[in-house]
């Protein structure tokens, strides 16, 4: 039995980005429609691609259920992706480059103390991690090579704007390479599930000040398209078991 790709983002114009890349390899997407309002774009029986919204609450509903209708339908995924464009730290991912998750963390579920930050785990309760396996990133990275990081990518509520926010979070997760609103989200929907999960984020502005100016969510928006042009032809082309 085949088993498909799901790929998730949170807007429209990622999605535009993720299917515009995976076209010349895959073909055109059919539109299929989802419980809730919800579309699929599915590309040669094999990728699909849904716009999830933004933030985790959002995106892990829409996952879920693009997940449970799956099971019923077809058998399922094989893999899910979370994808889209983020801010990066610097110097580790630079404006255009790619970030590929080693993990994906919730970097703001806990609680504020006087002491510090406590995360969920050390509250004693949930999970603020997904570590995601070499075995899935390798052939990722590999097919991605020049311009991708590998490292932790951050998923929070509130996007970092100000130098202080951004350096707490530099301390936090010194490995850390992108901060974006929907990788956990996604990650806990496919855990629930049992599907393998990473997320693949293009760079499109610096985390720290908020600077609409020097954002560039073109040329990020062009790194997320080759990148899954990429992915497409070599990764992709084998479904995931």
């Amino acid at each position: 039995m085949v088993h498909r790709i799901l790929i998730v983002t949170a807007v429209a114009a990622e999605a535009d980005s993720v299917s515009a890349g995976l076209g010349p390899g895959l073909g055109s997407p059919e539109l299929l429609p989802l419980p809730g309002g919800l579309t699929l774009r599915r590309h040669a029986d094999r990728v699909d691609v849904l716009v999830g919204g933004v933030g985790p609450a959002a995106v892990a509903a829409a996952t879920g259920t693009a997940l449970a209708h799956a099971s019923l339908k077809d058998g399922g995924y094989g893999l899910v992706v979370s994808a889209g464009i983020a801010g990066g730290f610097q110097p580790a991912a630079p404006v255009g480059s790619v970030v590929v998750s080693s993990a994906i963390v919730a970097a703001d579920l806990g609680a504020e103390t006087p002491d510090g930050y406590l995360t969920v785990e050390e509250l004693g309760f949930g999970r603020s991690v997904h570590p995601v396996p070499e075995a899935l990133t390798g052939p990722i990275t590999a097919a991605l090579a020049a311009g991708c990081a590998l490292a932790p990518v951050l998923t929070v509520s509130t996007v970092t704007g100000t130098a202080r926010r951004a350096a707490e979070l530099a301390e936090r997760h010194p490995t850390a390479a992108a901060e974006a609103m929907e990788g956990f989200g996604v990650a806990e929907a496919a855990a629930a599930h049992g599907v393998p999960v990473v997320e693949i984020r293009a760079v499109s502005n610096a985390v720290g000040p908020r600077d609409r100016a020097a954002w560039r969510i073109g040329e990020a928006l062009g790194a997320l398209r080759h990148t899954f042009e990429l992915l497409s032809r070599t990764v992709f082309v084998e479904p995931h078991p």
